[in-house]
């Protein structure tokens, strides 16, 4: 679904991306490791277009993501950022229906299909409960739920995640994991960022180790994640061994 071609990214004369290459195929959970400043989010940043390449390309679907609509592939990627507070006391149910403005001209309000459909994403995560919470009043947990049942009522098929979990206690971290476990079988695609090779074995089938701006390592998280890519990456001695056929990242 995504192809990148020796990606670079530069903030003036510092680079940030060398040479960045790697594909994403449909229902990947796809997660980026590395260290704070290696350009973890840029990358994100610049799958979605926010940021204009300093060379290489990007393509979706084979054609260029510079050369596609803004609107039409906008109904295709979701964003969900990192956990925030938010800045007016929204409902859920219209901050969920705010994923439908892609479908949508400027003169155009929210018709009764559009709140089915954002309703329908509520359910999905077992959320409809809380459509006529305040936004920023719920949990860190319950608003990145709702930021994803917000891309859900966006009818997209691919979520790019800059570090879901950031700010959620450890059930809240295993529970929005497992819902993208669960959502990655319906044929959606998830890119995200992450700082705990944990998570990425348990819920990713792909992995990219950022390093100062170049990929160290790609491919399969059980053959990728080990101790040597380990101390490279954060500088820390470590060993990966398994719990109950689960594989877990133990410093030593």
């Amino acid at each position: 679904m995504f192809r990148v071609e020796d990606l670079k990214f530069s903030y003036g004369k510092k680079d940030i991306l060398k040479g960045v290459n790697f594909e994403i195929d449909a229902s990947d959970v796809i997660s980026i490791l590395g260290p704070n400043g290696c350009g973890k989010t840029t990358l994100l940043k610049l799958l979605l277009g926010f940021l204009k390449l300093s060379s290489g390309e990007i393509y979706f679907e084979g054609k260029a993501i510079s050369t596609i609509k803004t609107k039409s592939f906008f109904q295709r990627v979701a964003y969900t950022p990192q956990i925030h507070e938010g800045a007016f006391g929204y409902l859920v149910k219209d901050v969920v229906l705010m994923g439908r403005m892609p479908y949508k001209s400027i003169f155009s309000n929210f018709n009764e299909a559009d709140k089915k459909i954002a309703m329908q994403a509520l359910e999905t995560l077992g959320i409809e409960h809380l459509r006529d919470e305040i936004y920023t009043t719920l949990s860190g947990g319950q608003r990145q739920l709702v930021l994803i049942a917000r891309a859900l009522a966006q009818q997209a098929d691919i979520f790019i995640m800059d570090e879901p979990v950031n700010g959620l206690d450890f059930g809240n971290q295993y529970k929005l994991l497992n819902k993208i476990k669960e959502l990655s079988k319906n044929n959606l695609t998830f890119i995200k960022t992450s700082h705990y090779p944990d998570h990425v074995f348990f819920v990713s089938n792909k992995a990219i180790f950022l390093n100062k701006g170049e990929i160290l390592d790609k491919g399969d998280p059980n053959v990728i994640i080990r101790k040597e890519n380990i101390e490279k990456v954060y500088q820390l001695k470590s060993e990966v061994t398994s719990i109950n056929n689960r594989k877990i990242c133990v410093a030593i």
